[in-house]
């Protein structure tokens, strides 16, 4: 099976503005992984990394948990 993968090689289309956000928020990617942790998430600050590079496929839950630490609505996370 073929994995999922944007035209530019990424695998997700939210991490460019998970990092952007996150940088918004003068938060680092430790900080991020900790409050999806408390969420009820399993992430941490290497999961963050390559969300945000866009290493890592990003499932539809995961996005809302995304928006919610970050405490924007998902259609930023999008923009």
């Amino acid at each position: 099976m073929k994995g999922f993968r944007l035209e530019d090689g990424r695998k997700n289309v939210i991490g460019k503005n998970v990092r952007h956000l996150r940088n918004d928020a003068k938060i680092s990617q430790q900080q991020l992984a900790v409050k999806l942790q408390l969420l009820g998430y399993e992430f941490d600050r290497l999961t963050v990394l390559r969300v945000e590079r866009g290493i890592r496929f990003v499932a539809d839950y995961e996005v809302i948990a995304f928006a919610e630490a970050l405490g924007v609505g998902m259609g930023e996370l999008y923009g």
